[in-house]
């Protein structure tokens, strides 16, 4: 596939969760929601890795692994550790720099 033919593809596909390599979302005082409410919808879609950066702990919460009760696997990652996606674990970040 070359260049030219990546710029019209989604112009005859609906995007979906399966084009979505990880989501992040950003929580201050959502946590209770992002957890309880989306994490389920995010697993049943099949959204392969999930992370929410919890701003009052200082924490980022990786969820992985999707299947039809939730996520198989749930990490607690605080600053000085590493963060890789699944689908590009080359790019590593850390979670300092990810929480500001």
């Amino acid at each position: 596939m070359n260049f030219s033919e990546w710029d019209d593809f989604y112009k005859e596909k609906r995007v979906s969760w399966e084009d979505a390599f990880l989501v992040i979302e950003v929580s201050d005082t959502s946590l209770s929601h992002d957890r309880n409410r989306k994490l389920p919808l995010y697993a049943k879609a099949g959204v392969s890795e999930v992370w929410i950066e919890d701003l009052q702990s200082n924490s980022i919460y990786v969820y992985r692994n999707p299947g039809p009760k939730g996520y198989a696997t749930a990490l607690t990652l605080h600053p000085g550790d590493p963060i890789s996606p699944m689908a590009f674990p080359d790019v590593v970040f850390k979670v300092e720099d990810l929480l500001g």
